[in-house]
């Protein structure tokens, strides 16, 4: 069975001691692999949930057989609540939610309804796409802010790399095939300033998501929303609809990641706000609305500050 934290851990871990946004799901999956040698279920348990152990034991065996049946074993906190949920939908509602919060998993109320795929045709203002390399969760800035690659050997982005980059690219490659790494290092340097990357030559884009203004980094919720962020883009290809670039030079557009709709799902688990000052998108609106309903997520401070006067006040000196 998973370890018990201990005193100096237990306010950033869960009573199985395991982060919510981290190793639930796989602490959960040995649970239920333990269960099915030992037929014990942890014993902690009980302190959460109002059934019995024979209960229990039924419960994890639902689960093993759902986990097994599935098409593809839950990766994510949502698709390990999802399968929870809809094993266990005839049990107590006590019981449901004490086994969830046991695990860090999202409750139910908490689970957002994804109700927004790729758009089939391009939104009106966009000028073009980007198809992006893998993100590196590095590149999370915070909130509502990525940093990403476009490989040159996309057609938009080919036509417009300059030649001698093109040519410092080749004889770094020379450099490194001679051994020459000073030189190769030196050649390197000079891509990266001009904007660029290797070992795939791909152009540098700073993404500001539009319409959303998650709060700072060093406000109240702020690194819980970066996190949300790198949560949904980490080592994925992204396909972002460019609307132009904002005063700071970044990019400015709609994220998409597998098909998912990352403005929605920022507003829809209250790690944003709806950035109406350059955004009057009836449905953002609508997903802050339901955010602010549930009270989860930043909303479930009851006067959450506006990481707009935040940045004011700071510009300010209060």
């Amino acid at each position: 069975m998973a370890m018990e934290p201990s005193a100096s851990e237990s306010e950033s871990l869960g009573p199985h001691g395991v982060s919510t946004s981290t190793v639930g799901v796989s602490a959960l999956a040995h649970d239920l692999f333990h269960f099915e040698i030992t037929s014990q279920v942890p014993e902690k348990l009980s302190q959460h949930v109002v059934s019995s152990k024979k209960a229990q034991a039924n419960w994890y065996n639902k689960l093993l057989e759902a986990w097994r049946e599935s098409k593809s074993p839950p990766k994510t906190p949502e698709e390990a609540a999802r399968l929870v949920i809809q094993t266990l939908k005839r049990h107590k509602k006590a019981d449901v939610e004490g086994l969830l919060a046991f695990y860090g998993l999202p409750l139910p109320h908490t689970l957002v309804q994804i109700s927004s795929g790729f758009p089939t045709s391009l939104p009106q203002g966009v000028k073009f796409e980007l198809q992006t390399l893998p993100v590196d969760v590095k590149a999370v800035a915070d909130g509502d802010t990525i940093t990403v690659y476009v490989s040159s050997t996309d057609p938009r982005e080919s036509a417009s790399v300059p030649g001698e980059l093109q040519i410092l690219a080749v004889q770094r490659a020379k450099a490194r095939s001679e051994r020459n790494y000073a030189k190769a290092d030196a050649l390197h340097d000079k891509i990266i300033d001009a904007g660029y990357r290797l070992e795939v030559l791909a152009k540098k884009y700073r993404i500001r998501l539009r319409g959303i203004d998650a709060p700072e980094n060093s406000m109240p919720y702020g690194k819980e929303a970066k996190e949300e962020l790198a949560m949904l883009v980490q080592g994925k290809c992204l396909r972002v609809l460019v609307y132009g670039e904002d005063r700071y030079g970044r990019t400015v557009g709609d994220v998409y990641c597998n098909g998912i709709f990352v403005q929605e799902i920022m507003l829809k688990k209250g790690c944003a706000w709806h950035y109406t000052a350059y955004d009057q998108r009836l449905e953002f609106a609508t997903w802050e609305k339901e955010a602010r309903a549930k009270r989860i997520g930043l909303w479930a401070s009851p006067n959450p500050e506006k990481p707009w006067d935040y940045r004011k006040d700071r510009r300010e000196g209060r």
